[in-house]
């Protein structure tokens, strides 16, 4: 499913509804709602309108757990971390229990030994999904290079198909990086691509072009077997989708 926003207002207020929807149906299910969260400068849009008393008084929050998707190799109070920019725009404002949040640890000497310590803790929480654990809903952002999370085009992490988290080096970024891996994405219940902005066009230009080669952008890789995928884009985003595609696409 893609949506396309006519204005930033209508972004924001469709990923916080979706937000709510995804979590209302998995408490109801299943007693709890799990969210991994994306970084980047996207969410800085969406977390404060999730922090608004319409969403905040609406979510269950005792029973929603709060993951990431990926991090930087930083400090919790670096201005790079995305557990930071989440805590500061909604986590420190919902009334969501301490105990339910699970940052990754990037400030730990070794990125490997990060990834391990957060593939373990989700080892013991999803301990009866295997082999990979089922999120309600991961949020991504994507790149102007068509990465997603923390993978991106040329790394082995792209390829790795047991783990459910690596620890990895970004030789163009010159920084360590700590990411959920593609199994584990394509795994989860409900995926939303959250995606505004001019320079993401080309990329989207070419994910959606009936040529496109399948494996040229990491994004490509994003197919939950059994789940759903949301694309949640805004006009200046989705001027170069081919036509079939903006005819398809729901406008908000």
């Amino acid at each position: 499913m893609i949506y396309i926003a006519q204005d930033e207002a209508a972004f924001v207020k469709k990923a916080a509804q979706l937000v709510l929807e995804t979590f209302s149906g998995a408490i109801e299910a299943r007693k709890r709602a799990t969210w991994a969260l994306c970084g980047g400068r996207t969410p800085q849009w969406v977390f404060p309108k999730i922090a608004e008393a319409y969403y905040r008084e609406r979510i269950d929050w005792k029973n929603v757990l709060i993951f990431w998707g990926d991090e930087r190799c930083v400090p919790p109070d670096h201005k790079d971390s995305n557990y930071k920019l989440a805590k500061d725009l909604m986590l420190s404002k919902v009334p969501v229990p301490a105990e339910n949040i699970y940052r990754m640890a990037g400030e730990m000497t070794s990125p490997h030994e990060a990834a391990r310590a957060y593939e373990t803790q989700l080892k013991n929480i999803f301990k009866y999904d295997r082999p990979f654990p089922k999120f309600d809903l991961i949020w991504l952002g994507m790149g102007e290079d068509g990465h997603t999370a923390s993978l991106f085009p040329g790394t082995s992490a792209l390829e790795e198909t047991e783990k459910w988290v690596v620890g990895h080096h970004v030789e163009r970024l010159s920084s360590n990086r700590l990411t959920l891996t593609i199994p584990v994405i394509n795994n989860a219940r409900r995926v939303v691509v959250l995606c505004p902005g001019e320079s993401k066009a080309p990329v989207l230009r070419d994910l959606f072009h009936p040529l496109a080669s399948k494996n040229r952008y990491p994004i490509q890789r994003v197919h939950p077997t059994g789940g759903e995928l949301i694309w949640l884009l805004d006009k200046a985003a989705a001027t170069k989708l081919p036509p079939d595609i903006r005819n398809k696409a729901q406008n908000i």
